[in-house]
């Protein structure tokens, strides 16, 4: 029997490694396959990390795309126990909404985007 093996759900795929400092700083270094954040905030996504994109009742757009990787490393960390839920939901949920106001986003829409 043919058949292909592929991991569903996901829309984006990153071409490159980025990084960005952020207002989160564990007690330790997280290191994953495909997710580092160090003490001191830099937190590095690495090629080939795939994630779903913006989520809700929402479109797509350039000024959402940035946080949303952002935000969905984050929640795959606190899934995968690497961040306590409680104590960093809402710095991961500020992160999103202070990457959508740099990229560009209207401040109403980021507002919302963060509730």
């Amino acid at each position: 029997m043919n058949y292909i093996a592929y991991n569903g759900g996901y829309k984006y795929q990153l071409k490159e490694t980025y990084t960005v400092v952020i207002d989160i700083r564990p007690s330790q270094p997280i290191s994953t396959d495909y997710i580092d954040l160090d003490m001191a905030g830099n937190l590095t996504i690495r090629k080939g990390y795939a994630w779903d994109g913006p989520s809700g009742p929402t479109i797509d757009t350039l000024n959402f795309m940035r946080g949303s990787l952002v935000h969905d490393a984050l929640y795959q960390l606190m899934r995968e126990s690497h961040l306590d839920r409680v104590v960093y939901r809402d710095a991961a949920d500020r992160a999103l909404q202070n990457i959508c106001r740099e990229d560009g986003m209207w401040s109403v829409r980021a507002w919302w985007v963060y509730q």
